[in-house]
């Protein structure tokens, strides 16, 4: 996966499109990222005590990598990624638009 977690993204498909965030989560044995603040999901969630009412909070899910694009840090734009050996044990990767390492 090209995807780390640290790394902004932008959403290509689902109700989310357009919209950029940072990967809060990696999943890489399902392909899957989890984005803070997107793809929110609704949990129902029981009362703790009596007195206390039940309530639902929105929780994020964790969605497809193929859905989302790495943004470039230095050319502010989404673009594939690339990589680089600079020595045997050193793989950097590498944006295809800008060319700039990451």
């Amino acid at each position: 996966m090209k995807i780390r977690k640290g790394d902004t993204v932008k959403i290509l498909s689902g109700k989310d499109r357009g919209k950029t965030a940072k990967v809060f989560r990696v999943y890489p044995k399902e392909e899957r990222i989890l984005v803070e603040g997107l793809n929110l999901k609704k949990k129902h969630v029981r009362s703790k005590r009596q007195d206390k009412k039940g309530e639902v909070v929105l929780i994020p899910a964790p969605f497809p990598v193929s859905k989302a694009i790495l943004v470039c840090p230095s050319c502010k734009k989404p673009a594939r990624v690339g990589y680089k050996i600079k020595d045997p044990s050193q793989k950097t990767r590498v944006c295809k638009k800008c060319g700039n390492e990451f």
